[in-house]
């Protein structure tokens, strides 16, 4: 491989671990340098143990001198997949976090068992760098949970429709109003994108819950803190969530049926 691919390769690995991660980029960087008359496979050890230790051990001290602090993962509030701590997507405000804790606590109180999960909320440092895809993940202050599903008995569930949690919708019925085909009726092509963004499609006797996202919401809603609460059209009159902060967030996002956005003022 010539000089000029293999800088390209390097180039494209350090971006690419930068959206992902926001510090993969820096590390890798670190590794190639750092280590550079190693084999690769020495390279690739020494990226990984630094990646981890500095992910796990290092952030979470770091990242509250700018003001955001790492999800405390209880017995009723946990993300959906080791992938969102592993790549630092897992970091809000105090204010945030504190929220989250009260509002597991007492929805598990009402249903034994049953956790509230979390999926992308921000990354550790600096204002404005976005966690892309998204974008308003950026402050500490926003995050997306998973919507909560019964199963075949009308039972609340952990499970799960997809394996991110994303990408599988609830969605409008005949006589519900369709914000999807509005938005991209007006050539908004990325409104539908998450549907590609499942990493598979699992437990699907599972249904969305009426009641178990009504209460959820609400739960949130007691909250001064709470600045927005985004999700479909449809769902907020299913839901019959007449609060104004519970809003929709435009065509220029992604649809909102898979999932449950808030974040605070």
């Amino acid at each position: 491989m010539s000089s000029f691919l293999k800088l390209l390769l390097h180039l494209i690995i350090t971006v690419l671990l930068t959206v992902l991660t926001q510090i993969g980029g820096l590390i890798y960087l670190i590794s190639i340098l750092g280590f550079r008359r190693k084999a690769r496979r020495t390279k690739f050890i020494y990226f990984t143990l630094i990646y981890f230790f500095t992910a796990y051990v290092i952030i979470p001290f770091v990242a509250p001198v700018f003001g955001r602090e790492k999800i405390k993962n209880t017995n009723y509030l946990q993300p959906r997949s080791f992938f969102y701590t592993l790549t630092n997507r897992n970091y809000v405000t105090p204010e945030l976090n504190k929220i989250l804790t009260e509002v597991s606590e007492r929805f598990e109180k009402k249903h034994d068992g049953i956790k509230v999960v979390y999926l992308d909320a921000n990354f550790p440092f600096f204002d404005k760098f976005s966690l892309l895809p998204h974008l308003s993940h950026n402050d500490g202050k926003k995050i997306d949970l998973t919507l909560m599903y019964k199963n075949e008995k009308g039972e609340l569930t952990n499970r799960k429709p997809s394996i991110s949690g994303y990408g599988v919708y609830e969605k409008p019925t005949t006589r519900e109003y369709n914000q999807i085909d509005v938005c991209k009726r007006k050539g908004n092509w990325q409104y539908d994108f998450p549907k590609y963004l499942t990493f598979g499609r699992i437990n699907r006797d599972v249904k969305f819950s009426n009641q178990a996202n009504k209460e959820l919401i609400n739960l949130f809603l007691q909250h001064n803190q709470m600045g927005k609460i985004f999700i479909e059209p449809h769902l907020k009159n299913r839901l019959k969530l007449n609060n104004a902060k519970v809003r929709f967030h435009g065509c220029q996002a992604v649809r909102h049926d898979d999932h449950i956005h808030l974040q605070l003022r």
